[in-house]
């Protein structure tokens, strides 16, 4: 054996216990779900229905809300939050600004509290009775507390608000990563060329970030496309499955009541597709080679 053929079986040696575990943890249970998605039935006793469960999908007026729900958190809170995030870093790759590291820390910290911690402090926020309320009513805006909770359209708000809050801070960090890697010569150079603020961060910035706003558009779009910890926690789905998301109501379906994990595993792969799609839409794009 060459001294190439033993690196590279040195390498496979130590690439097949990772290898391994996926495989068996990942792939296996895809395929068996797959399998299971053309089933119906509970327990032992399922059986074959080919394509009954994905024609079901889109007779559930429920998932179709769900599905609603999801593209408006997915249009108007991603743009948002990338804006802010891109802004944010902006400002903080400034090495004159004085405490830096604070500023970085406090806008960072919301990604590192826990899911269920930081929905109820929003549910405490947006009660009857809660801070939200107290500042509006003493303003003078409202007249009695308002049931954010219980509208359709202001519980979808409070959830788009949630996650702005919450993700920000982890998209800024990739953002101000990328501008680190930016020799500062580069922003004198504008500078001296008279370039303002805002000439530098669309001109400078944002060119140099694509490959990272990239990154962050499609991660940003797969973990809103299968939001949970929101819709369970913050607002239990409601009014009425007003703001339920796909992975809440597949959920629901599957470990509340009778559980059926044919129709679950089909919705679970429409949401794939979903996912794989939107992802090669925008690779596509955001490709700048020709």
């Amino acid at each position: 054996m060459t001294l190439q053929q033993k690196q590279r079986f040195t390498g496979w040696l130590f690439l097949a216990p990772g290898v391994l575990l996926i495989v068996v943890l990942s792939f296996v249970p895809a395929i068996q779900a797959l399998l299971i998605s053309f089933k119906t039935g509970t327990g032992t006793n399922m059986r074959w229905c080919g394509f009954g469960n994905y024609i079901r999908i889109f007779q559930d007026q429920v998932f179709i809300q769900s599905i609603k729900n999801c593209f408006l958190y997915l249009i108007i809170q991603v743009p948002i939050m990338l804006v802010l995030g891109m802004a944010f870093a902006s400002l903080l790759n400034n090495p004159k600004l004085r405490f830096i590291g604070f500023f970085r820390t406090a806008i960072f910290l919301p990604c590192a509290t826990s899911l269920v911690a930081y929905a109820i402090i929003f549910r405490s926020l947006f009660a009857n009775d809660g801070f939200v309320n107290m500042v509006l009513v003493k303003q003078g805006i409202l007249e009695t507390g308002y049931n954010f909770l219980s509208h359709p359209a202001s519980a979808r708000i409070v959830i788009i608000i949630a996650l702005i809050w919450r993700w920000t801070g982890y998209n800024m960090v990739f953002y101000l990563a990328g501008l680190q890697n930016i020799e500062y010569s580069v922003y004198e150079a504008a500078k001296i060329d008279g370039a303002n603020m805002f000439q530098t961060f669309f001109k400078i910035n944002a060119p140099l970030l694509k490959p990272t706003i990239l990154l962050t558009l499609i991660t940003s779009t797969n973990g809103t496309l299968q939001l949970f910890d929101e819709s369970v926690n913050l607002t239990m789905g409601g009014p009425a499955n007003a703001s339920i998301t796909m992975s809440h109501y597949i959920f629901n379906r599957a470990f509340q009541g009778v559980p059926n994990f044919g129709y679950t595993s089909a919705m679970s792969f429409v949401i794939l597709i979903m996912v794989a799609f939107l992802a090669l839409v925008q690779m596509k794009a955001g490709d700048g080679r020709d």
